[in-house]
């Protein structure tokens, strides 16, 4: 039956033990290896360990070390970031369950006028960006409409809290049927 291959990385066939064990103490030293600091580690010969390191083709063996290294922990990164994005996932849907069972739970006419429109501005921002939509006037107070409430009086600005109010009362009662 033929042997599976040999990784770069371990002992070679013909590789003695001890010539293993210096490739190893080289190929663990990471980007500061040297064959010289090996020596003075295992305490051996430089003669040997440079006649070894070309023999068994220690730069090459590092070398893929350290890209099959480098490949297992850009693997373990994604993975992690696909745990994260699952986790946060559970937690954004359990957090909305909540947040609906309570918004149901609101008699609108004890909210504030400011507490209607926040509420009306982040919902109509996770409905836009539920579709691939970026919030509407990114960065400035403008509404559905198009509408900059920085530039409205006191008296449209009340008119406007009434519809949103009035909108916002329509959807919570549609959604309790």
């Amino acid at each position: 039956m033929a042997e599976s291959p040999v990784e770069p990385w371990e002992r070679q066939n013909g590789e003695s033990t001890q010539a293993f064990e210096a490739f190893a103490a080289y190929r663990d030293l990471g980007a500061a290896r040297s064959v010289a600091k090996v020596a003075g580690e295992l305490g051996k010969s430089r003669t040997l360990l440079f006649r070894w390191s070309r023999q068994y083709a220690w730069v090459m063996r590092a070398a893929a070390y350290d890209r099959e290294q480098d490949r297992v922990f850009l693997a373990e990164q994604r993975q992690a970031r696909r745990d994260i994005a699952r986790r946060h996932a559970r937690i954004a849907q359990a957090v909305l369950g909540k947040a609906v069972a309570r918004l149901q739970a609101l008699d609108p006419r004890e909210l504030s006028v400011s507490e209607l429109l926040r509420y009306f501005q982040v919902a109509a921002e996770i409905e836009r960006r539920a579709v691939g939509e970026e919030p509407a006037g990114a960065g400035t107070d403008v509404d559905e409409q198009g509408t900059d409430a920085a530039a409205l009086t006191d008296e449209e600005r009340r008119a406007r809290m009434d519809q949103l109010r009035r909108e916002l009362e329509r959807r919570l009662s549609e959604g309790t049927r």
